[in-house]
């Protein structure tokens, strides 16, 4: 007897299979998909396609149904509807989904359609179809890698898409975010995506979650799914959610892009190595440039973020070899590919709980909001290194009282090509600040500028190490000026 026919709940009645007898490790059977007794035994679940059961394992499971005996229960269909009591509940999460195997599994006419030429593919066929139905991912960021991804993971069928991000689309989004338009503008992320997704493809379920992950919060949120991938652009939830996905035992399809570069990888998956095994330390704060300040080819995004989406489809329905133990590298400039092993680390310390990622990492967040929150915890923590001053007061200063400072420009010479202060006196990333050193007046006051204010208190704090006394950071930066005092300069 086929093991779905064998296994199928009636009408009447749910059953609820023991599977400790077949040595099958019971949180690979009980995730998402599935809804099985909960450990402390409060509450029910009402079976549907669990992921480990795909057509790779049907065939040892089904020898193992021979040799050994499998617990049934009888369960009233009321209490089969119950979500685990563990996976709380949130208006912002997930909806809660039962029904039985066949409602899970079945494609209707316009999806057979839809998904024909996946059907015809051998490996794939109906029965990995209706495994992506059955299926669940938690894309974790809507962005320039969660665009691409998104996109195909709702247009190959997959049930159901998670997504979180607390951001908002803007205009110089839309050179890679392509899940995004003009006419989103301002929106939320999420809800932006949603749409999109939807007119893609109706059948998919969207669960949006439009707020930060947290070491609070992420547990949660991932519980339900299947598969979670990386989209974001900071350490800190990298870290996160790769800690999140080992303890919940979820396999984590990573990518990373910065300028002409990319990496793609599968972690935890099977026991292989995790992202700690590739970064077991954060690099120091500023080492690492984000895309906003070292910048991101359009469609570097779009090559990672499929290729996530790739390792994503063979994870669900088990065909191919995954990317776990390698690290795939790609150089657009030179259009090659290259791999490097990767093992896991015995000796690591075992993960059991979420930390203070942010500390962790020193408080770089490496997206676009770094150099804001960097300047106003500078702000907040007292720092009298250098002295702070805002657009307005700056541009009085200078008009009313002859204020006669040393300007400094710490950004990058594109950027300055892009818009600058029209009285700067010297350019000079801010990485590079104690080079020129031996340029800068001792005695004169400096302003020191960048794009909003973050990578300029960096620069202070440098030169303040450095002996100098007389430093004042413009807080906003070049993007405050044209907002506040001067609309023609360009914003980036």
């Amino acid at each position: 007897m086929p093991i779905w026919t064998w296994m199928r709940l009636s009408t009447t009645c749910g059953v609820v299979v023991s599977v400790l007898s077949l040595g099958i490790d019971r949180k690979s059977i009980f995730c998402q998909g599935s809804r099985g007794l909960s450990s402390r035994g409060k509450s029910a679940f009402a079976f549907t396609p669990p992921t480990a059961w795909r057509p790779s394992n049907l065939a040892s499971i089904s020898r193992n149904i021979n040799k050994r005996w499998w617990k049934c229960l009888k369960l009233p269909k009321s209490i089969q509807m119950q979500l685990p009591s563990e996976f709380g509940s949130s208006s912002s999460g997930p909806a809660t989904f039962g029904g039985t195997v066949s409602q899970k599994l079945d494609l209707e006419l316009e999806e057979i359609k839809r998904y024909s030429r996946h059907l015809i593919l051998s490996q794939v066929g109906m029965e990995g179809q209706r495994t992506l139905k059955a299926s669940s991912v938690f894309c974790v960021g809507a962005g320039g890698l969660g665009s691409p991804l998104l996109l195909y993971l709702a247009a190959a069928g997959v049930g159901r898409l998670g997504i979180v991000d607390d951001d908002t689309v803007e205009l110089s989004n839309l050179q890679r975010q392509v899940i995004h338009g003009q006419g989103t503008l301002g929106e939320a992320k999420v809800r932006s995506a949603e749409r999109r997704i939807k007119d893609v493809n109706p059948h998919v379920l969207v669960d949006v979650y439009e707020e930060k992950m947290t070491a609070e919060n992420t547990l949660r949120i991932l519980a339900p799914y299947d598969v979670v991938v990386d989209g974001t652009d900071n350490f800190p939830t990298r870290y996160l959610i790769n800690d999140a996905c080992v303890i919940l035992g979820k396999p984590l399809v990573y990518g990373a892009i910065l300028r002409f570069e990319g990496q793609a990888s599968v972690f935890n998956y099977r026991g292989g190595p995790t992202y700690r095994d590739l970064l077991p330390e954060p690099p120091a704060p500023g080492d690492v440039p984000s895309c906003a300040e070292g910048g991101v080819l359009g469609v570097l995004p779009g090559v990672i973020g499929c290729i996530q989406a790739t390792e994503t489809l063979k994870l669900l329905t088990g065909i191919g070899k995954p990317l776990s133990g390698r690290i795939l590298i790609y150089n657009a400039l030179d259009m090659t590919f290259r791999e490097c092993g990767l093992q896991r680390d015995p000796s690591a310390p075992k993960i059991t709980s979420l930390i203070d990622y942010d500390c962790f990492c020193g408080d770089q967040k490496g997206n676009k909001q770094s150099e804001k929150e960097n300047a106003s915890m500078a702000e907040a923590t007292g720092n009298s290194a250098f002295q702070r001053i805002s657009v307005k007061e700056a541009r009085r200063r200078l008009e009313e009282d002859g204020w006669a400072p040393f300007v400094l420009d710490v950004r990058l010479p594109q950027e300055a090509e892009i818009s600058k202060l029209p009285f700067s006196d010297l350019l000079c990333p801010h990485r590079e600040v104690e080079k020129v050193a031996a340029q800068l007046p001792r005695e004169q006051d400096i302003l020191v500028y960048c794009k909003v204010g973050g990578r300029s208190a960096q620069a202070c704090e440098k030169l303040a190490a450095l002996g100098f006394t007389n430093l004042v950071n413009l807080d906003g930066g070049v993007i405050a000026w044209a907002k506040e005092i001067d609309a023609r300069l360009p914003t980036y």
